[in-house]
């Protein structure tokens, strides 16, 4: 290759280099717009569709129901994954107590490593929508249940398969768009 030759290319590769920098800078950028700005926060749960995990709860103490995933077969249900520190849980509590009202769909309880005292004082203070709870003291179903963090909300189908899950607390529209439609729909299929 002649000397002129190995300039060429020598330029070829020094612009290159210079470009390099900036095409990541470009791609960072556009990532970067791209999360400030997409609205789909929900996260993927491997579950969906499968078997509830086994577990067998006992009740809070001061209450006479415990949980298993027994309960949890032969109807459509909600099962809220909650705690008296967490601060969502009290956001949603309102929309709970008035979905258990109107007997929509059983709501179900995991009552996530919490003291009993506070617990029922958590329970007493903000209404109770809870057909079962069933108090994990150590954590290990929520882990087997995947929970991310407080609370999280799961719709049950009659066969004991979760069929949907909400991370957070949700409100009154994610309740009506989101959870309420999917409940509607096992509820139609188990009737028809």
């Amino acid at each position: 290759m002649s000397v002129d030759g190995k300039a060429g290319v020598a330029r070829t590769r020094g612009r290159l280099l210079v470009f390099l920098p900036l095409a990541v800078f470009a791609g960072l950028g556009a990532a970067f717009y791209w999360g400030l700005w997409n609205n789909d926060d929900r996260l993927p749960s491997p579950l969906v569709g499968k078997a509830i995990p086994a577990f067998e709860l006992p009740p809070i103490e001061g209450r006479n129901d415990g949980l298993s995933s027994a309960d949890l077969r032969s109807q459509v249900s909600i099962v809220n994954v909650w705690a008296f520190w967490c601060v969502p849980c009290r956001v949603e509590m309102p929309l709970l107590n008035k979905l258990a009202r109107d007997s929509t769909v059983p709501i179900y309880g995991i009552n996530y490593k919490d003291d009993a005292d506070e617990a029922l004082a958590f329970l007493d203070e903000l209404g109770d929508p809870y057909t079962r709870i069933g108090a994990d003291r150590s954590g290990r179903v929520a882990i087997d249940w995947g929970v991310y963090g407080l609370p999280e909300t799961f719709v049950i189908d009659a066969e004991g398969r979760i069929a949907y899950k909400h991370v957070g607390p949700f409100d009154r529209r994610s309740l009506e768009e989101d959870i309420l439609p999917v409940v509607r729909q096992l509820q139609a299929e188990v009737r028809s």
